[in-house]
C-alpha cells in the first residue's frame, strides 16, 4: 500500500490536534444494522492481514451512524458510517455545517428485504398491496377513509390463513424501514388506488398523501424494532404468528428457523436480487470522511480491503454471507483508490 499524503483538510485537523493519531489508531465505524455484519467479517480479516488495529464497528441504524458521521471532523467522531440506504440531502447539509464537507460514497453491493415466519408456519405470497392492507394506519373502505380494521391476514386477502396480523418490522432510525415504507407500503397505496383518495383528502398534496399512506398502526398489530434483527427474530420465537422483516443475509444465515414468503410471485434469492426480478431490493453503502484519510492510521487501506474482489467480489466472504456483488464494483473500487468524493462530478 502506498502512503496517503495528506489532504488540505487532514492538515487541519492535524493542526487543532496534533496527537489525533497517537491518541486514537483505531478506525472507528457505525450504522446499518444491515451492514454490520459485512463490516465485523471486513474488520476482523483486515486486523488478521494488516499491520493495523481491527477496526472498531458498531451498529445503532443508518440515521444514527450518519448523524454521528456528520458531527464533525476529528479524532472524537468517527471515520465511517454505514447506511442500508444511500445518505439524504439533509444530511449532507448536516454534515457541511459542522465542516464535513469532503465525503466519499462507497457502494458496497445489495441485499433484498424479506419477510420471514417461523419455519414451522403458515406460508405466504405476499404483494406490497398486502402489507399496506394490513399495516397502514388507515385503510379506503366503500370510498371512505376508516381506521385500518383488519385484525386477520384472511381479512386483507382471502386467499390467507385465519392469523392474526403481527408484523414486527425495523424502527425508524433504521434505512430499512425507510425501504419498506416506499417500496411497499407506499407501493401497496399506490396500486389499490387508495392513494388517490388519499391525495383528494388532502388538497391534491402529493407529500401529504404519501405520509398518509405510510403512516402505520399504533394499536400493536405492527410493533418497531430499534433493536438488530437478532430482536426480531426473538420476537417470532416468542409468537410463532409474527411476521418479520429482515435482510436477505440474515434469513439465509437462520433458514432453520425461519421460513420466507415471496413477493409479487418471486422468491428473494441472490440470484433474483442481482437480476432486478425481486421489488425489494436496495444498495449498501459506507461513507468515508475524506479528511480522516492519513489522520487515522489504516482508514483509506481498510476502505480497499472492504471493496476488493477478493472480499466484496462474487466469490469473496462477504458474497457467502449474503451480499450480492455490485456488477459495478470496479468502479467503487476507482472512487476509493483516488478518493473520489460526493459531487465531484468525477
Amino acid at each position: 500500500m502506498s502512503l496517503v499524503k495528506l489532504t488540505t483538510s487532514a492538515l487541519a485537523i492535524a493542526a487543532v490536534s496534533a496527537t489525533a493519531a497517537a491518541a486514537r489508531d483505531q478506525v472507528q465505524v457505525a450504522g446499518s444494522s444491515t451492514v454490520l455484519p459485512y463490516a465485523s467479517i471486513v474488520a476482523e480479516a483486515f486486523g488478521e492481514n494488516f499491520d493495523f488495529p481491527t477496526p472498531v464497528v458498531e451498529s445503532g441504524g443508518s440515521s444514527a451512524g450518519l448523524k454521528r458521521f456528520c458531527e464533525g471532523v476529528g479524532e472524537n467522531t468517527i471515520d465511517v458510517a454505514n447506511a442500508s440506504r444511500q445518505i439524504k440531502s439533509s444530511e449532507v447539509e448536516a454534515c457541511a455545517a459542522n465542516g464535513v464537507t469532503d465525503i466519499i460514497e462507497v457502494q458496497i453491493g445489495y441485499d433484498g428485504i424479506v419477510f420471514a415466519s417461523d419455519i414451522n408456519g403458515n406460508t405466504f405470497e405476499f404483494t406490497p398491496e398486502d402489507w399496506y392492507k394490513a399495516l397502514s394506519a388507515e385503510v379506503v373502505v366503500d370510498g371512505e377513509i376508516v381506521a385500518n380494521p383488519n385484525k386477520m391476514w384472511s381479512d386483507v386477502n382471502a386467499s390467507f390463513p385465519e392469523q392474526p396480523i403481527q408484523a414486527y418490522i425495523p424502527g425508524t432510525k433504521h434505512g430499512t424501514r425507510e425501504v419498506f415504507e416506499e417500496k411497499v407500503i407506499l407501493a401497496g397505496c399506490e396500486a389499490t388506488g387508495d392513494f388517490e383518495a388519499f391525495k383528494a383528502a388532502n388538497g391534491d398534496d402529493k407529500k401529504a398523501a404519501e405520509k398518509a399512506c405510510i403512516a402505520l398502526r399504533t394499536d400493536g398489530v405492527s410493533v418497531d424494532i430499534d433493536g438488530d434483527y437478532t430482536e426480531t427474530l426473538a420476537r417470532i420465537e416468542s409468537n410463532k404468528d409474527g411476521i418479520g422483516v429482515f435482510g436477505l443475509a440474515f434469513y439465509e444465515n437462520n433458514t432453520d428457523k425461519l421460513t420466507v414468503a415471496n413477493m409479487s410471485g418471486i422468491e428473494p434469492t441472490v440470484e433474483t436480487i442481482s437480476s432486478g426480478d425481486y421489488p425489494v431490493s436496495r444498495p449498501l453503502f459506507f461513507y468515508v470522511k475524506k479528511a480522516h484519510i492519513g489522520v487515522i492510521p489504516g482508514l483509506k487501506e481498510y476502505a480497499e480491503f472492504f471493496v476488493a474482489d477478493e472480499i466484496a467480489g462474487p466469490d469473496g466472504p462477504l458474497a457467502e454471507y449474503g451480499l450480492v456483488s455490485d456488477p459495478e464494483l470496479p468502479k467503487t473500487q476507482s472512487v476509493v483508490a483516488e478518493e473520489t468524493v460526493m459531487g465531484s462530478g468525477s
